[in-house]
């Protein structure tokens, strides 16, 4: 029969009259004499039943023993294990040696084990978010002054979350033969999709050529120097992304994105009005210094409202809050994920403005933490995650001032945990700035050519791809409306710039 215990609570209910935990002890007993007639039964429930998940102590302590023996190879059943009834505390009330026989006499047919592991596992979960919720109800009422009401909320989540992902399966070990079907899955899946891409489109045909898309659990950054224009090549990619986003019947029967993506974006440098802005100033063909002053034709304004009416129902999500923890980060990018449209792709601009949890001592260190976090957000979550870096001065003082992966700032660890480094490069900038005096005319003829050959044009180096080639992209710029594009070659001229 099931135990009635009080539920932990600090109202004035007498105990008798407090709900009793959620367990069921019966199933607990035909598990564990499922165990202990069968000992192979442990290695087909032991991805979902920890000893914790067993609500009665006494069955806590059998499943560990008899876990501990058998992860050893030696033979458990009721027999070998009488000689440590007195090790288990409360075993002898129930019986002793008797009460270890009578479970594996009892045990139902061995097929079922896998049935009861699941509904021990889902009970336990139910009192852990009891617990939970108690828990989060005491840091409420205790009014510490240290702890922001922001933090607790933050706390609860990620507990919440954590709890959420307990019951996942450890795969371990799978044969050639399925990891084969995986990949011929894969292979499948990026042949029959538009563009042959495995990954997100980022709506930037070269691009999506080198990278094969926006993969996956991938941790991308995109790296430059001040006015290279990488805030907006991210903020291009987002809106294309969310731009073609359509809900729909996956491959796999369930509903969910079916092309482009939900966008969460994490700007820490510019507010959300800012950014919206210079979307608007894309979409709208309008230059963005003129949508500021407001000096904008009736046309011109008709054009930008019309831009702003279409891309309402646009999925991008702009979270502008300053100096955000990594922590935060991540609880708000599992809260967007839990919404109905979920999450396909996390962009950070940038992560030197992120926070790590505080516990770091030097720069170099925070930095290596927030950046395997972004690593553990992409793949706890399953998204590609972009993440914007500065790069060194060093940059500044060479010739060639195309980026290298040595001008990553501040810590290897970006270079380690990343799985696409990519540079944002344009020449014109540079070359702007070496404009010869008038009375030079060779020199001045000279740069104007050069010019010509740099204006409108501009370069993302890869320099790290995890599964790929590393090369340069070359794209177009249109700096009036801070939008890059694809970039039409000599022999396309005429040709659709989306070839």
């Amino acid at each position: 029969m099931n135990e009635h215990v009080p539920v932990p609570t600090s109202s004035n209910l007498p105990a008798s009259e407090t709900p009793a935990l959620p367990h069921n002890v019966e199933a607990e007993q035909q598990l564990l004499g499922a165990i202990l007639s069968s000992n192979d039964v442990l290695d087909r429930v032991e991805d979902l039943v920890k000893p914790d998940h067993f609500h009665d102590p006494v069955h806590r302590e059998i499943f560990a023993m008899a876990q501990a023996r058998i992860v050893k190879g030696l033979a458990t059943d009721a027999t070998t294990l009488k000689n440590f009834v007195s090790e288990i505390p409360g075993l002898k009330d129930l019986g002793g040696a008797e009460y270890l026989l009578r479970l594996q006499l009892s045990a139902i047919a061995t097929s079922a084990a896998r049935d009861y592991a699941q509904l021990i596992h889902d009970l336990a979960v139910r009192r852990e978010l009891i617990a939970l919720g108690q828990r989060v109800t005491d840091r409420a009422r205790s009014m510490r002054e240290d702890v922001a009401p922001d933090d607790q909320i933050v706390a609860a989540e990620t507990e919440l979350f954590t709890l959420a992902s307990s019951g996942s399966t450890n795969r371990g070990f799978v044969s050639f033969l399925s990891a084969l079907y995986d990949a011929v899955n894969m292979a499948n899946a990026a042949y029959n999709r538009g563009g042959k891409l495995a990954g997100i489109s980022t709506g930037l045909t070269d691009m999506d050529r080198m990278l094969g898309g926006l993969h996956r659990s991938d941790l991308l950054i995109l790296a430059g120097r001040p006015s290279m224009g990488k805030t907006s090549l991210a903020t291009n990619i987002a809106f294309n992304v969310a731009k073609a986003w359509k809900r729909g019947l996956k491959e796999d029967g369930t509903e969910g994105t079916v092309d482009g993506g939900v966008v969460g974006f994490f700007s820490l440098e510019m507010s959300a009005a800012q950014l919206a802005q210079r979307i608007l100033s894309e979409a709208a063909e309008i230059p963005s210094e003129l949508i500021r002053k407001g000096d904008l034709t009736e046309a011109e304004f008709e054009r930008y409202l019309h831009a702003a009416r279409d891309l309402e129902r646009c999925p991008l999500y702009i979270d502008d809050t300053p100096a955000l923890p990594i922590g935060q980060v991540a609880a708000r990018a599992r809260r967007l994920k839990r919404a109905p449209n979920g999450l396909d792709l996390l962009i950070v601009d940038y992560l030197q403005l992120l926070r790590g949890s505080g516990r770091s001592e030097n720069r170099v260190n925070e930095i290596s933490e927030i950046t395997q976090g972004l690593k553990a957000i992409a793949k706890e979550l399953n998204i590609p995650v972009i993440a914007l870096s500065q790069l060194s001065r060093q940059v500044e003082s060479r010739e060639d001032k195309r980026p290298q992966l040595s001008d990553l700032r501040e810590s290897g660890s970006i270079e380690q945990d990343a799985d696409v480094v990519m540079f944002v490069y344009r020449g014109e900038y540079y070359k702007e700035r070496e404009k010869p005096g008038e009375e030079n005319l060779e020199a001045m003829t000279k740069w104007q050519q050069d010019m010509e050959q740099l204006h409108g044009k501009a370069e993302v180096i890869i320099g790290k791809q995890r599964h790929g080639p590393v090369g340069t992209v070359e794209l177009s710029f249109e700096g009036r409306f801070t939008r890059f594009g694809n970039l039409v070659k000599p022999w396309q001229q005429g040709a659709d710039p989306g070839y």
